[in-house]
Formats: structure tokens, C-alpha cells, sequence
């Protein structure tokens, strides 16, 4: 009994220690204790979430003044039709007013006799004020081809447009609007100084939902999509949706260092990967569409790839490192210099080249008519260029469709001018339409150049499309292509037969003269 009652008594000690230690953590978890590690890490760990959310707090604060909301409208397209036809009903009864759509055929056969023709197309984005005047930076391809670009402000205020500029190789453009006293500006930071893993925010409106924030990391840098044709853009996770294109992407100190441009993804909507133009390119473009309204480049006329792997080996150099040469464009700077194809270029005016867009952005800030020395290696040697760089021709691409064209193009002093239409025409040569692309060697001319602002050029006629007829006429030389052309009153406008290297069939295009 004695050991028993012992073991009673040691039960019940134990059952009370049990308890007191249960009711201690009842306690610890109503009043943690700060003077343990566990706490004080807690507490550390609420303190920086805690200034992380300040941090946002106060870039948004110092943002969002100077956010606006673009709305554009274009032109007012035909639809293929004139009469409501199946799509337009499919379209009505899967609206909230379905069933009495389906429930009254009497609305069916009063659509069928309504006149059919596209809403004028709308588009919505996002731009920053840059200058308390009312200049406005957003991105190209929200503005482009619009004939209204509605601005709203913050406060609500609501102007149209004076003046819109913009450069489609970097898709950017400045808005210009004349409001009735300053506005509030965003500061514009260092991209260059951004690093992988930094903080940010992207703010737009997207769905046209005004003045919206999102946070998250730049994920990436120097990244190309093959989106424009000057590419370096910033990575980011931070949520970019439509209508978020043209507003800023900004670090923690409410400074921009991009903007919206684009998004990779599946859904349409936010996949997780967006990219921003850096501001170090945007400010040199905005300074010369606020100053000239157009952006001019230096080029030296080459053609150039990465080095990849196996191109590395063969060049003893490590990968990414230079550019390749691989086409040098007759009469251009680089042929001046005699640089040649497979050079590798490694450093340009004394910057290191790693790759085609950083070759682009070296040589495209330059001052056209100075001289620059370029690094080089030809043959496992290293040498030394002086190239002069010259203004980059409007027309110019380094495209792969452009650089097709070119080697199929014969020098211009063997083209024949048709001013009044503002274009170079040549025969076309069986060997040139191969080389373009054409499947077949059908007759006509080729459009060897289109002047910028001419009545070809009007037309959307291109370099490397196949002109057959003029009119009713046949034409397979220049002399036919002028012959026929004076049969005809170019102020009231011919019809040209026209085929390009892509088309099955040729297409009738209008080309006409305005009366000066």
C-alpha cells in the first residue's frame, strides 16, 4: 500500500508539473517573451515587414501624383460584311440578355436588317508626367495610329493631346497636353544601377482600373524578346497587366528605372513575366523626340550575331563575348573601314561589346561624322579599326527581311527614279525574287526604295514588293512602268497590281498624287 500511495503521490506531481507547464504556454502564447532568441527574432523579423511596407507606402505615395491614364481611339474600320450575320448573334445571346434574345425571333430578324460596321477601335494605357509643362512619357504602341489620345489626370481632369512624337524602334513616345497649371512629376532614376533580386513596383491601369499598384523583384536584365528592334529590357514579377503598357516601373525611393512595355504570356493576362524599357535609354530617346521630334541614330551597317558556344570555340574567346560579323553593308561606314564578315568585334570606342544589343546601344549614341576606334579579332588576331560613324538612313533595319532585300538589291546608281510617286524601280531578275522569297519568278518591276513621305510611301508600298500592272497595263521594265504612268492623272490616282514575297496572290493597291 505504502508503494502504491507513493506512486500515487508521484502521479499526481507529475499530472500537476504537466499542468503548470501547459498553463505556462497558454501564457507564453498570449505574452510571447522578447528576451528570448525566438522572440527576438519574431520581433525582428515584424520590424523589417514592417519598413518594407513603408518603403512601398512612401514610392507609391511620392508615384502617384504624377500617373496618368491614357484612352485612344483609331480609325473606323469595315467589318468584312455589311449585314449582321451569325458572329453578331452569337455575340448577343451570350450577353445578359440572352434568353430573350433566343425567346423572341422577332430581334433576330430586326438584327439581320441593321447595318453592320465595326465600333471605332478603342485602346487604354498608362504614361508618367515627365515635365510639369504637360509632357507626358508613355509607350509607342499605346498611341500609335491614333487619331484622339485622351489624357485623365489623377484629380479626374481630362485633356486630348497637342502633340504626340514617338520612335517604334524602342516603342516609346511623349504626349503633349496643355493643362491649366503645373502638374506633379516622377523623378526619373539610374537603370544602370538596378540590380537582380531589388524591389519594385509597376503602376498603371490595367482593365482601366486607374492608379493600381503591384509589387515584386527584377528578375532579370538585358533581356530581348524580339519584341522591338532595341531591346534591353528589365525582367520583372511585379504584376503587369493590359492597360498597365506605358507606365513606370520604380524602385523603393518612388524613382522610375522603366517602363511598361510588354508581358510574356499564356492566359493573356498576368503570367509572371513582364518586361520595361530601362529609363538610361528612355531619357537619350525623350530628349530628342521633346527637342527634334524624332530620334536619329548613328550606325556603321553590319550585320551581327551572339557568340554562342560553338562560335566561342572557334574564336578562343569566352561566350557572349563580342558580337559577330556577319554581313557588311556596301557603301556603309563599315565597309569604309573594311571591316568583314566573321570579324568579331570586341570592344567599340573603348566600351566591351557583349552581344548585338549592346553593339547597338554603344554605336547608336555616337555623333554622326566622328571617328571611334574598334577592337576587333580576324583570323585569331587582334586589330584595330577607326570607324566613322554616319547618321543611320531612315529606311535602315538590320533586320534578317531587310538584310534579304539588300543582298538582292543591286547598287542604287543601276535603279531608275520615279519622283512624282517618290520611289526607285527596277526589272526584276529571277535571281533577285529568289533571294526575296518570291516562290515563283512572276514579271514586273521591283521597288528598290520608297521615299519617306512620298506618294509610294502613302500607299504602303515597300522596298521588295513586285509592281505587275499599272492600270490595265502589264508592266516588266522601268521604261513600260513610266509609259504607262502617262496615260493616267496621278492626282485623281492609279491602281497597281502589287505582290509581295508572302502573298499567294497579288493585291490592288491605290496610289495617288496630292495637287500641290
Amino acid at each position: 500500500m505504502k508503494l502504491i500511495r507513493r506512486n500515487g503521490h508521484w502521479v499526481i506531481a507529475l499530472a500537476g508539473i504537466v499542468c503548470l507547464a501547459y498553463s505556462a504556454g497558454l501564457m507564453a502564447q498570449k505574452h510571447p517573451a522578447t528576451n528570448t532568441a525566438e522572440g527576438v527574432a519574431a520581433a525582428h523579423g515584424t520590424a523589417e515587414a514592417h519598413e518594407l511596407s513603408v518603403a512601398f507606402r512612401h514610392a507609391a505615395k511620392e508615384t502617384l501624383p504624377g500617373m496618368v491614364s491614357i484612352e485612344t481611339r483609331g480609325r473606323v474600320s469595315q467589318v468584312r460584311g455589311h449585314r449582321g450575320g451569325a458572329d453578331t448573334e452569337d455575340q448577343l445571346e451570350n450577353s445578359p440578355f440572352g434568353e430573350m434574345f433566343k425567346n423572341d425571333p422577332r430581334l433576330k430578324d430586326l438584327l439581320r436588317q441593321q447595318p453592320r460596321q465595326a465600333p471605332q477601335s478603342q485602346g487604354m494605357g498608362s504614361g508618367f508626367v515627365i515635365d510639369a509643362s504637360g509632357v507626358i512619357l508613355t509607350a509607342n504602341h499605346v498611341v500609335a495610329d491614333a487619331e484622339m489620345v485622351k489624357v485623365k489626370l489623377p484629380d479626374g481632369r481630362e485633356y486630348l493631346a497637342t502633340d504626340v512624337k514617338t520612335d517604334p524602334k524602342t516603342d516609346l513616345a511623349i504626349i503633349r497636353i496643355k493643362a491649366e497649371d503645373s502638374l506633379a512629376t516622377i523623378r526619373l532614376g539610374n537603370s544602370d544601377s538596378v540590380e537582380i533580386g531589388d524591389w519594385v513596383l509597376a503602376i498603371g491601369s490595367p482593365f482601366g482600373l486607374d492608379a493600381t499598384v503591384t509589387a515584386g523583384i527584377i528578375s532579370a536584365k538585358g533581356r530581348g524578346p524580339r519584341i522591338t528592334e532595341r531591346e534591353d529590357f528589365l525582367q520583372t514579377d511585379a504584376a503587369i497587366n493590359p492597360g498597365n503598357s506605358g507606365g513606370p516601373l520604380i524602385n523603393l525611393h518612388g524613382e522610375v528605372i522603366g517602363i511598361n512595355t510588354a508581358i510574356s504570356t499564356r492566359s493573356g493576362g498576368y503570367d509572371g513575366v513582364g518586361f520595361a524599357i530601362p529609363i538610361n535609354l528612355a531619357k537619350w530617346v525623350v530628349d530628342q523626340l521633346i527637342e527634334k521630334g524624332e530620334v536619329t541614330r548613328a550606325y556603321v551597317g553590319v550585320a551581327i550575331q551572339p557568340v554562342t558556344n560553338d562560335l566561342a570555340k572557334q574564336y578562343h574567346v569566352p561566350v557572349g563575348k563580342g558580337a559577330v560579323v556577319t554581313h557588311v553593308r556596301p557603301g556603309s561606314p563599315a565597309a569604309a573601314a573594311k571591316l568583314q564578315p566573321l570579324d568579331l568585334v570586341l570592344k567599340f570606342n573603348g566600351k566591351d561589346v557583349r552581344g548585338p544589343s549592346d553593339m547597338q546601344g554603344i554605336v547608336e549614341r555616337l555623333k554622326a561624322g566622328s571617328s571611334y576606334p574598334m577592337l576587333i579579332m580576324r583570323d585569331g588576331k587582334e586589330m584595330k579599326l577607326e570607324v566613322q560613324v554616319q547618321e543611320m538612313p531612315r529606311d535602315y533595319a538590320l533586320t534578317q527581311e531587310a538584310l534579304i532585300q539588300e543582298k538582292a538589291q543591286p547598287e542604287k546608281p543601276s535603279a531608275d527614279e520615279v519622283d512624282e510617286l517618290g520611289m526607285e524601280i527596277e526589272s526584276a531578275k529571277p535571281e533577285a525574287l529568289k533571294k526575296l522569297g518570291y516562290q515563283s519568278a512572276p514579271a514586273g518591276v521591283l521597288i528598290t526604295s520608297v521615299k519617306e513621305g512620298g506618294a509610294a510611301a502613302e500607299a504602303q508600298l515597300q522596298q521588295g514588293m513586285l509592281i505587275e500592272m499599272v492600270g490595265s497595263k502589264h508592266v516588266e521594265t522601268p521604261a513600260e512602268f513610266k509609259e504607262a504612268l502617262k496615260g493616267v492623272s496621278l492626282e485623281k490616282g492609279v491602281v497597281l497590281l502589287v505582290r509581295t514575297p508572302r502573298s499567294s496572290v497579288p493585291q490592288a493597291v491605290a496610289i495617288r498624287v496630292e495637287a500641290k
